[in-house]
């Protein structure tokens, strides 16, 4: 019975880690398809590569910290098989249905926050303030700040580096270059989605794992973790989110491929740094950040600050919304295991 119970939640959190990637899809893509250098179809199966070939080097800072950084993993532990289960789950579809809601409303809202207010809103009702690590919490609270404004700031220096490089050029020759390195950039966003995005769910997998069949084991990160996670977002990714395409692509500013270039790059390289460093961030708040950055740079009145404003609300209640759904997961949870005793 414990067995089939842990193998039903690790296949939520593989569900979880596809819509992660069905949900960002956006993210990976929404610049070159703004820019047209890729058909939409291509550029989700290009996205999704570079996501599941970030397994081979992404590293599992990132899943290490969602394991062990948000929730107190030994005081959990220490509640029995049961109580892990029953957070997990409640964390994972409170998580899920933050993110099915805002695909649907086309909001390019956090994956990583949702699954962060998840675990925060399934841990309080089971152990209280103290199962938290607040440490953890406070870092990821301060980098929904932090990473959009470095993306920002990488976007713009890029952008504005690569039309000095190029001023003496002309525009038709510009672009034909510019169209050939955004394959480029964009595969280094999509890996950096990959390495950042897939370890969340490596480390919720863990969780459950060594809090109730292998308890006698220490926690880490085996191989077939990593592989599956990856192979998950991977086709998450490629089967697409077009809602928020559209949002990112076209609503926020207009790209041209030097601009998507910039975006990618430095959205790309600030996510692979910051996951060096196990620090769980946002992909979609760090590109928007650099889409605005690049966007700024031809002017204020080139970003549609209106959009840009709906999608930081999006960002301020995503943890509390998906703490909110994961409270009432696991109080209707506990309802039905009661009935079912």
């Amino acid at each position: 019975m414990l067995l089939a119970a842990v193998i039903l939640i690790v296949a939520v959190a593989l569900v979880f880690d596809f819509i992660n990637g069905f949900h960002d899809a956006a993210n990976s893509i929404a610049t070159v398809v703004g820019t047209r250098v890729l058909s939409p179809n291509l550029a989700v199966a290009w996205a999704a590569f570079f996501n599941f070939i970030a397994a081979f080097g992404g590293g599992v800072k990132v899943a290490n910290t969602m394991g062990k950084g948000i929730i107190n993993f030994e005081m959990l532990r220490a509640q029995g098989p049961e109580a892990v289960l029953l957070v997990i789950f409640s964390a994972l579809m409170g998580a899920i249905a933050w993110n099915l809601l805002t695909w649907w409303w086309g909001l390019p809202s956090s994956s990583s926050h949702a699954l962060a207010g998840g675990m925060i809103g399934a841990t309080l009702p089971m152990l209280g303030v103290a199962g938290l690590e607040s440490a953890g919490i406070l870092k990821i609270a301060a980098f929904i700040v932090i990473s959009p404004v470095i993306g920002m700031v990488l976007g713009t220096l890029v952008m504005l580096a690569s039309t000095w490089a190029v001023h003496k050029q002309t525009p038709l020759k510009v672009d034909t270059w510019f169209r050939r390195l955004q394959l480029v950039s964009s595969g280094i966003f999509s890996y950096s989605h990959g390495t950042n995005d897939a370890q969340k769910v490596m480390g919720i997998i863990a969780v459950v794992l060594f809090g109730t069949i292998w308890r006698d084991r220490e926690f880490h990160i085996d191989w077939w973790m990593i592989i599956s996670c990856h192979a998950a977002i991977g086709l998450g990714t490629f089967f697409g989110g077009w809602r928020i395409v559209k949002t990112m692509g076209h609503s926020l500013t207009k790209l041209a491929p030097i601009g998507g270039f910039s975006a990618e790059t430095g959205g790309g390289v600030t996510i692979i740094a910051l996951a060096k460093l196990g620090i769980p961030v946002s992909t979609t708040h760090t590109i928007t950040g650099a889409i605005v950055g690049v966007g700024s740079t031809r002017g204020w009145r080139a970003v549609k600050w209106g959009v840009a404003g709906r999608i930081i609300w999006a960002w301020v209640f995503t943890i509390p919304a998906a703490a909110l759904m994961s409270v009432l997961v696991y109080g209707l949870s506990r309802l039905v295991m009661m009935a079912v005793r």
